[in-house]
């Protein structure tokens, strides 16, 4: 795979000088072009062999394009922050908005590369961890993201012969680095993980491209002209278009029996029974965020449900048992224009909680598999593609640490119409209904199919949904409490939960966590 990068390409002064001008005028023009029609953003990774120029290209490419529309993040040792949340969310926050080009040194492949030559994982672990990047970079593609992979390469002989030139250089040896000389000595190890890297997950939507290193002139034109060839492709074809779909939606069953239609919505709780309940599990909500076993987990409450089915009740008596810095409520509206800049999951991404905190998101990413399924915000492509895109998001909470559970509150038709006419006939509480809220309830049966289809599709054995009877707002509370209470104890008392992160010590004894 590398044997092309070690030929000795290399071009003359004379040819590059000729040919620089009109590469930067045509690179500047397809980068204002994607300002200009804001449609995807561009995503460049850089990994490679150290020596090899990764730093020079990038610096040259800020002097060719505009450099107020690139931002160059580079991730190598993780703060104290990204130790407490999982790994994806340092990359997910630092993301490109559409018709910005954002640059990714140190990104997911140099992590879990050197987790593979320093021995701390091994070729199983290492194949799940691409598995996961391609999963990442697959979304982000279908949200219409552009992504280019390069590979940097210098053969051993080149790379030792960098070393050598620039130790002796009195003027140049500062450049020199610890990770060089470490490199020097894990090559081959280096290459031969890296070449199982590159074959294992360059695909059609984001290719790797190996460009030799060598000579400076041939490695500025070839990473440019890669990087105008794609961008022109993109902003010719249309991207960010919908693909057409490639699944259909589950149908409804034949004898009109669902998840929703078997609840049993006549479950009360009497006034007594209610407050003694609710005092025992708000208490025992308590004692288990202090407990501390919560350091090394995060606590993750989705509210979704019916219109005026209780969900902010719910919530208040959840919180009820809490000290207000212990927990974060997320309410879920019409996405920003910031939002809709960034592939729909960002916006999600940011508020995970560090370990030992605890974050309700009222309504939440399934907004994408019900309002939008629903009110036909989003194209069909795109809410089926959501089902699994919102497993994988979920998963890689739940494998980090996180405590998530989801409840679905639900209540007939008939008790949701009485409550709007309460609330309208309250003062206080006639800012809780809108005319949006009646125009839903004209499209009941169409959010029942969306919410059927929803459960039987992300319902998962590591992030199950609780079905809420909530026509008895004291019984749908008890429920709520209760089963976040039982979440909680079965995570602490699991005889083989897996660690948050597994954490070891680099070379300068500073804690960093071991990708798997």
């Amino acid at each position: 795979m590398f044997e092309s990068a070690e030929i000795g390409h290399a071009i003359d002064k004379k040819t590059y000088e000729a040919a620089e001008p009109a590469l930067r005028e045509a690179l500047l023009e397809a980068q204002y072009e994607l300002r200009q029609q804001a449609r995807f953003p561009v995503i460049i990774l850089i990994n490679g062999i150290e020596g090899a120029g990764k730093g020079e290209t990038v610096k040259l490419l800020n002097e060719w394009m505009d450099p107020r529309l690139i931002r160059v993040e580079t991730f190598d040792l993780q703060t104290d922050e990204e130790l407490a949340h999982p790994p994806e969310w340092r990359y997910w926050r630092q993301l490109p908005a559409k018709g910005r080009i954002g640059v990714f040194f140190g990104n997911w492949y140099s992590q879990m590369l050197q987790n593979r030559v320093n021995g701390r994982t091994k070729d199983a672990q290492l194949d799940q961890s691409i598995n996961r990047a391609l999963r990442l970079e697959r979304m982000l593609c279908d949200e219409g993201a552009l992504i280019f992979k390069f590979w940097f390469h210098l053969s051993r002989h080149h790379m030792q012969a960098r070393l050598k030139s620039l130790a002796d250089d009195p003027l140049h040896n500062w450049r020199l680095s610890p990770l060089d000389w470490q490199q020097s000595k894990t090559y081959d190890r280096f290459v031969h993980h890296g070449e199982r890297i590159l074959r294992r997950s360059s695909r059609d939507y984001a290719p790797w491209y190996v460009i030799e290193g060598v000579d400076p002139y041939y490695r500025s034109l070839t990473t440019g002209r890669i990087l105008l060839q794609g961008l022109q492709a993109a902003l010719q074809s249309g991207r960010g278009a919908t693909p057409a779909p490639h699944a259909a939606p589950l149908v409804a069953s034949p004898d009109n029996r669902s998840l929703l239609n078997s609840l049993d919505l006549t479950q009360v709780l009497s006034k007594d029974h209610y407050k003694a309940q609710l005092a025992t599990e708000q208490a025992r909500l308590a004692h288990l965020m202090r407990d501390k076993r919560m350091r090394r987990q995060a606590l993750v409450a989705v509210f979704e449900g019916n219109d005026a089915a209780g969900k902010g009740g719910a919530i208040r008596r959840v919180t009820g048992a809490l000290d207000p810095r212990q927990y974060r409520i997320v309410p879920i509206a019409a996405p920003t224009d910031e939002e809709l800049a960034q592939p729909y999951l960002w916006r999600f991404w940011r508020h995970v909680p560090a370990r030992g905190k605890f974050t309700i998101f009222d309504r939440s990413w399934y907004g994408r598999v019900l309002v939008e399924r629903v009110e036909g915000l989003c194209a069909q492509a795109d809410w089926l593609r959501a089902y699994g895109e919102i497993n994988d998001f979920e998963e890689s909470l739940v494998e980090h640490g996180v405590v998530l559970v989801k409840f679905w509150l639900s209540i007939d038709k008939d008790t949701q119409y009485q409550r709007f006419k309460e609330r309208e006939a309250t003062p206080f509480k006639r800012f809780k209904i809108t005319e949006e809220d009646w125009r839903n309830r004209e499209k009941w049966d169409a959010y029942v199919e969306a919410v059927e289809d929803m459960v039987d599709r992300t319902s998962t054995e590591i992030a199950p949904w609780t079905l809420v009877e909530a026509n008895d707002k004291r019984f749908a509370r008890v429920k709520v409490l209760r089963t976040i209470n039982d979440a909680l104890e079965a995570a602490f008392n699991k005889n083989n939960q897996p660690r948050p992160c597994g954490l070891h010590r680099d070379g300068t004894g500073r804690l960093v966590r071991t990708h798997s």
